[in-house]
């Protein structure tokens, strides 16, 4: 059977080159499934993966693609995917056509399912167990965002939980994974201070319910910040944007409200741990560290998979269970526009996905 699907190569002479290319899938192990792909997120990670900072202002088309500059570090930073060509999508829904022997794979056939890895593809084949079958009339739509965004809204109150602290901070809090943390931690009891950019994003959020919401851009927002930690107790803080000043004023936040219960002054300030991980690169200027929130903090990198690995397969059992369970309620997603595969060959489609505006999603479904 073949298939076409969606490859970005970084070429040694400092291009990324998307081409839509058609792909032999071979024969089907026993162990083995075809899913026909119906449905598929544009996220964050993907466009990271597609372009590593290409500037499309100075992207052409010709008859095999899009080809892109690049700065001239990212040659050194990922010197080691010069001149592959990586397949594409993190995530995706789809319709099990073809199985192989083995009763795991037979046991799939028709079922609608969820899968990751290189989804930008009419078809994928992927290994029984690497599928995931949906619940009875949940569609491929349903399913298509069922991985990154649930799981990383869950795994930070599983995180949370594991690391001891008592409420959380996150920023970019409009999107939509930012929507389902709202839900999750109301139904959940933890309290949340949602952090976003613009007056109209904190009546969205507070018509889902959401407490604690502040607009980065409004002159109150130190204060604002200050009087959400004191409320809430936040000691631990999630961040998709990377760069700029932001979490460095959050950590300041925690530091003057841990520092009203010290009784004697200490020059390495309090001893409460302040953690901040940063788990996205919406603005890719470099982090931004004012250094006033005493010594016992902490900026980490977050992955999800990484955060999986450390929770332990019964925490992320359960984190599946119920991500199964809330497909259409708490982890429902809302997409700007649904394109077909080929429109992310389309410049103008290409670079509004880059974008990546707070609440756009896009979706590529089958024609």
């Amino acid at each position: 059977m073949k298939a076409r699907a969606l490859h970005s190569t970084l070429t040694c002479d400092g291009h990324i080159r998307l081409t839509l290319d058609d792909v032999d899938l071979g024969d089907v192990g026993p162990d083995e499934v075809i899913v026909r792909v119906d449905a598929t997120p544009v996220n964050p990670t993907d466009i990271a993966l597609m372009l590593s900072g290409a500037d499309l202002s100075r992207a052409t088309v010709n008859k095999d693609g899009i080809v892109a500059p690049v700065p001239g570090q990212v040659l050194k930073v990922f010197a080691g995917r010069i001149d592959q060509r990586l397949p594409l999508g993190a995530e995706g829904g789809g319709t099990v056509i073809a199985t192989g022997t083995s009763p795991a794979a037979q046991a799939l056939a028709g079922k609608v399912v969820a899968a990751s890895g290189g989804m930008f593809a009419t078809h994928r084949k992927l290994p029984a167990a690497a599928v995931r079958a949906l619940p009875a009339g949940v569609t491929a739509e349903d399913g298509a965002s069922s991985f990154v965004n649930p799981v990383t809204a869950l795994s930070f109150v599983e995180t949370m939980r594991a690391e001891h602290h008592k409420a959380i901070v996150h920023t970019a809090a409009a999107s939509n994974l930012g929507q389902m943390l709202v839900k999750i931690c109301a139904a959940d009891r933890v309290p949340l201070v949602n952090i976003v950019r613009r007056p109209a994003q904190v009546e969205q959020l507070r018509a889902l319910g959401a407490e604690h919401v502040l607009d980065s851009s409004a002159p109150s927002f130190r204060d604002d910040l200050i009087n959400a930690i004191s409320a809430t107790g936040a000691t631990l803080a999630f961040d998709p944007i990377g760069g700029g000043t932001l979490g460095s004023q959050i950590l300041d936040a925690m530091e003057r409200v841990a520092s009203r219960s010290m009784t004697t002054f200490s020059h390495y300030g309090s001893s409460t741990l302040k953690q901040l991980y940063i788990y996205g690169s919406l603005d890719r200027s470099p982090t931004q560290l004012s250094r006033t929130f005493g010594l016992t903090w902490s900026v980490s990198g977050y992955l999800v998979m990484n955060a999986l690995r450390k929770l332990g397969p019964e925490v992320a059992a359960r984190m599946f269970q119920r991500v199964a369970s809330e497909l259409t309620t708490t982890f429902a997603s809302r997409y700007t526009a649904r394109i077909a595969l080929d429109q992310m060959l389309d410049l103008e489609t290409l670079r509004a996905c880059a974008r990546m505006s707070t609440g756009e999603k896009y979706l590529i479904v089958a024609k």
